[in-house]
């Protein structure tokens, strides 16, 4: 386990890369302004490539929210709105937007313990031991052991399955995502088994939030 724990890093390390430019909340909080239509609403669905909620990004980690823009600019996520909205940022932008993202609704934080506030069933722990979701997700899925990682503890459920299930499509110029290492992650499980650990890693306390914002500013 510790093996493989120590592969994946070393292989994600070479996949995510990140910006390096000096953040700047006060900017990155004028550049938000086109993001609140959807990330700024509790409960706001998206349709592609089905319907869920739009994750939650308040209070992710910026190495990360830079990661997933670049992916987006570049077309390995693919996703029309996104890939539009993030191909017209500069990376300095990008930073800033994940310096603001970090940081917002700190206040609304609660501190979350390492052991899981709610434990799995053998069924579920036994998935997420074969998926080794632990080893960069880190303590109850909500303190990734790099920043360019997700948090995904509390992340809406809908969203996790349809973000795992992309990782899994291949040769489609339409939908998926192209990360070899979590294409490889995905690849043993059904769609009813990631469906039953996004529900559980949905069911925990995390840092990720929908923070209401005013469309008018």
């Amino acid at each position: 386990m510790y093996k493989l724990a120590a592969s994946l890093v070393l292989a994600l390390a070479g996949v995510i890369t990140t910006s390096a430019q000096a953040q700047d909340v006060k900017r990155g909080e004028l550049r938000a302004a086109q993001c609140i239509g959807c990330h700024g609403i509790a409960g706001y669905q998206a349709s592609f490539p089905e319907i869920h909620k739009v994750p939650m990004i308040s209070g992710q980690n910026a190495k990360y929210i830079v990661a997933a823009l670049q992916a987006y600019a570049k077309g390995e996520r693919k996703h029309p709105t996104m890939r539009g909205i993030a191909g017209m940022l500069t990376e300095q932008e990008m930073a800033d937007l994940g310096a603001f993202y970090e940081q917002h609704g700190a206040s609304m934080i609660k501190p979350v313990a390492d052991t899981p506030a709610v434990q799995p069933s053998a069924a579920v722990q036994a998935l997420l031991t074969k998926g080794a979701c632990i080893s960069c997700h880190g303590a109850n899925f909500n303190k990734p052991i790099d920043g360019a990682y997700p948090k995904i503890a509390g992340q809406h459920a809908d969203y996790l399955l349809v973000a795992l299930r992309a990782y899994g499509v291949q040769g489609n110029p339409q939908i998926g995502r192209g990360n070899a290492i979590m294409a490889a992650q995905v690849k043993p499980f059904t769609r009813a088994e990631l469906k039953a650990m996004a529900d559980y890693i949905a069911s925990l306390p995390g840092d990720l939030r929908v923070v209401q914002q005013p469309r008018f500013r």
